[in-house]
Formats: C-alpha cells, structure tokens, sequence
C-alpha cells in the first residue's frame, strides 16, 4: 500500500497494545511518516523500549484496556501534551484459544474484557473530544476471526465478530458528524499473540501454522496507516490483510 506521509503530518495518534507486535509495528511506522503518538500497554517497560526506538514526538502511559480510568488517562494524555486528539487506534487484544469443552470461565471473561469492553472504554474517552474537535478516527484492529470462524476460537472469534458489529454501528452513527471509523482484519502475522493459548496441542499447532504462512506485523502497520491517511471526506470503512497462502 502506498501513503502519503503528507496525510500523517502532525496527526496526534493513540495506540493500545503498543508495546509489541502489530502495536509497536504500527507506532514506529506512523511516527516515521510524521504522526504525534500517544502510546499505551500494559508493560512500562515495553513502552519505553518502542518510545526510545521512534525520531518524534511520543508519549506513554502504561494501561490496561479493561480499565476505564486507565484508558480515560491515555486520552487525557492526548490532549494535554498535544491539545487534541486525531486518531485511536484500538489494537490491544488477547487470544486463548481452547475447544469449548475444555476452556476455563476466567480465560473467557479476560477475551471479553480486553476484545470488547476494552474497544468500548476507548469509544467512551475518545468521542467526547472528537466531537469536541469536530474530527477525529477510530481504527480498531481486529482479526480475519472476525468474518471466519474455526474451531478452538469460539469466545475469541465471538469478541472480534462483536466488536465488528460494534465498530460498524459506530462507524454509521458518526459518519453524520464527520467522524471516521475503520475495521482492520488482520490474518495470521508473526506476532507471539497466541503466546497466552495454555492448551499444548492447540498452541503447538497454532505456532506451527504461524511458523509457516505467518505476514510481518509491518503488513497491518501499512494497512492502520493507509486508513489514517485517506482525506478527511474518506472512509475506508474495513480492510482485510491476510497472508496470500492463508485460506
């Protein structure tokens, strides 16, 4: 994909999940074509390490998505270091995948608390300022689980197929406003996001498949960044990435 630096000149950009994989991907590619990034994971550690790799201007606040005043102050961040906010990106998820007849109640409800309710907590921070601004983009990454369901991704696939139905409905109750909304679709990408999978047959398998077909992360850094890109009377409502090998 090809993006005009231009378009991402002095954006102020949140990403969640930032400090690894496809998150810390899309910051340093988005901070290479001139955005202001607001970052934000879990790991202080981690953030520091993505923040001292980036040539900008970057903030970090350690956060976790599931909670609300965790979020509220990443956007609170935003507007105090950089006077406003152009773009949240929702990137941070979670995958612990299992056959539903032998996964565990507590895994469930984190899949649901960090997938869905934490998409939800960046939607309730981000939309007072964006209609303050009169602008402003919600980019949430999501999965190709989202659109194509397998087996030991029952309550995985069941938050990404949720928050696709949540962001579409967004995307069209703003669109009067002005405001912009994108689905991105990633398929398999070498990340180690299925690190968290406790089931040994299911993990060992997924790394397998991983090992194999798996996109560099750079590959949905290029499609969040494209999204942005587009003029502000574009919306590219859903982009689908996956590996050409990927069924």
């Amino acid at each position: 994909m090809v993006t005009s630096a231009g378009q991402l000149n002095g954006k102020v950009v949140i990403v969640t999940g930032a400090g690894r994989g496809i998150g810390a991907a899309a910051s340093r590619l988005l901070a290479e074509r001139g955005a202001r990034l607001v970052l934000g994971a879990r790991s202080e550690h981690e953030l520091k390490a993505v923040a001292d790799s980036i040539d900008g201007d970057v903030a970090i606040r350690p956060t976790d998505v599931t909670r609300p005043d965790d979020v509220q102050s990443l956007v609170d961040l935003s507007t105090e270091r950089f006077g406003r906010l152009d773009v949240f990106v929702a990137n941070a998820g979670i995958a612990i995948n299992a056959p539903l007849a032998s996964g565990d109640i507590a895994d469930w409800n984190t899949m649901i608390d960090v997938n869905l309710r934490g998409v939800l907590h960046g939607i309730a921070a981000a939309i007072p300022v964006f209609q303050r601004q009169g602008s402003g983009h919600f980019v949430t990454v999501a999965s190709t689980s989202s659109l194509k369901w397998l087996p030991d991704q029952g309550v995985y696939a069941a938050t990404k197929a949720g928050v696709r139905a949540l962001c579409e409905i967004l995307r069209q109750e703003l669109a009067p406003q002005g405001l912009r909304a994108t689905m991105v679709y990633p398929g398999f990408t070498n990340t180690d996001f299925i690190a968290s999978t406790r089931d040994p047959d299911v993990l060992a398998a997924a790394i397998a498949r991983r090992d194999e077909i798996a996109m560099p992360p750079s590959a949905i850094a290029e499609a969040v960044a494209f999204a942005i890109a587009q003029p502000e009377a574009v919306d590219v409502g859903e982009i689908v990435v996956r590996p050409t090998v990927q069924p």
